[in-house]
């Protein structure tokens, strides 16, 4: 893919770029690890003070980049002016509580004593250069769950984004170099996808975090594997939508249509498959249905737009195989279920589609469908839920509607998933771990543990 801002609404090339050569490449990082050297014995205030300033800046640039982001990938410019919000909100939670998440910890006396020890201490210490190799999706978020956390903790941000996005790339850079970190402290590198192995086995390159698609984890985790480097992996999602019959049916098919078509379906963590009772099924099938019609396809530009174009013409494609498949092997198309073919919207739409009768032998029922396309199963109690909801390789977040506490808790037992939300839709918060299980990836992204995924825990030990 050329390093290019495409805008899906209509197919046109706006910019391209040429991609960062060899000698530029090692230049930066050179900065890189010369800044490391340094920026690791800041202290926590100056650093909160950098990421504050950041984030105010963030704020003041709002309509600006979310009009970059929604011309380069296509979401409605409502969702992206919240995405840059919600950017700002996590870099002031860590700017506060940096400190004390990485905070000294001091194991109980008698296991001191029994060490032989007068006192030890553990001590989260930096690892130096981190590279981020990022998606589209969420251009800023994703990016920022990552750079928050790191730069507060004292390493380094290397950012490979994704080559539709540059814009948006090469705003982050500025972003930090504005609100006054040193030089070298994020560093956005324009490359193609074949440049980052090459980064990867450079010593200087310490860890790595990816979000992506699974052949893009593997190909990552397997190179730091070799080299021995830590890694955090975010990647797909078909999370289960499970209704159950004490669920508010009006309010969990309402939550589902919005689960669904966030950032026009292209979310990992936006429900998929929708699992339902059979004793509520028709009921909520023609609740779901009747809401994923009602949705205003159009210009991302415009206020009122609710689902806008997929990202890539590529991935319009994927979604029309995918369906085309289903309709072949006997699923039923409840909505949609073909691309828009209106004048008006010349770019990479798909309408909102519900398919029914799903059945294992069909492709969606095994991938990810990245954009606006729901499937409808049904189950007859909750044991066959939970197996329709865990028959995935996927396993990041779920969603559970029921107000029977004895089910929720069997849901929160047995779901393969990262994450469990009961009466809610998914959603990630700063001050909550989030990853997955299975192949979602490993790891985990923002809260405590997030910060911690890229430190040297220490054990410092001081004889009597």
């Amino acid at each position: 893919m050329p390093i290019a801002t495409v805008n899906p609404a209509n197919g046109e090339t706006l910019k391209t770029y040429e991609a960062m050569g060899a000698e530029e490449i090692e230049r930066r990082l050179q900065l890189a690890e010369a800044t490391f050297r340094t920026y690791r014995t800041t202290t926590f205030d100056e650093r909160a003070r950098l990421l504050n300033r950041a984030a105010d800046l963030l704020d003041e640039d709002q309509r600006d980049i979310a009009r970059v982001m929604t011309t380069e990938m296509g979401k409605p410019v409502k969702q992206a002016r919240a995405e840059a919000a919600k950017c700002a909100k996590a870099m002031r939670w860590y700017a506060g509580r940096a400190e004390a998440l990485l905070a000294d910890e001091v194991p109980d006396d008698t296991d001191v004593r029994d060490s032989g020890a007068a006192r030890v201490r553990v001590r989260y210490r930096p690892l130096g250069p981190v590279l981020a190799v990022m998606p589209w999706n969420f251009p800023l978020w994703q990016v920022m769950r990552f750079a928050a956390p790191a730069l507060m903790a004292g390493n380094v941000g290397l950012l490979k984004h994704a080559s539709n996005v540059p814009q948006t790339a090469l705003y982050l850079e500025d972003l930090f170099h504005r609100a006054g970190f040193p030089e070298g402290t994020f560093q956005t590198l324009l490359i193609g996808s074949g440049a980052v192995e090459e980064i990867l086995r450079d010593e200087r390159v310490k860890a790595a975090t990816l979000t992506g698609s699974e052949p893009a984890g593997r190909a990552v985790a397997s190179v730091c594997g070799d080299m021995v480097k830590k890694t955090v992996l975010e990647l797909g999602g078909s999370d289960p939508y499970i209704v159950m019959p004490s669920a508010d049916l009006d309010r969990a098919a309402e939550v589902a249509v919005t689960a669904r078509v966030q950032n026009n379906g292209q979310s990992c963590i936006a429900a998929k498959r929708f699992i339902v009772h059979t004793d509520v099924y028709d009921a909520f099938a023609e609740r779901f249905t009747a809401g994923m019609q009602a949705l205003k396809v159009g210009d991302p530009m415009e206020e009122d737009t609710e689902v806008g174009p997929v990202a890539t013409e590529q991935g319009r494609t994927d979604l029309e195989e995918l369906v085309d498949d289903a309709r072949r092997s006997g699923a039923q198309v409840l909505c949609g279920g073909h691309r828009l073919r209106r004048p008006e919207l010349p770019g990479w739409y798909y309408p909102p589609t519900v398919l029914a009768g799903i059945t294992r032998g069909m492709r969606i029922h095994r991938e990810e469908a990245f954009g606006p396309v729901a499937t409808l199963y049904r189950a007859g109690d909750l044991d066959e839920a939970v197996l329709i909801a865990n028959d995935t390789p996927f396993g990041l977040s779920s969603n559970v509607w029921t107000r029977d506490e004895a089910e929720a808790d069997r849901f929160e037992r047995d779901l393969d998933a990262g994450s469990v939300y009961v009466n809610g839709m998914t959603a990630s918060h700063p001050a909550f771990p989030f990853g997955g299980a299975k192949r979602s990836g490993y790891g985990r992204e923002l809260s405590g543990h997030g910060i911690r995924e890229f430190c040297n825990i220490t054990t410092v030990w001081h004889g009597a």
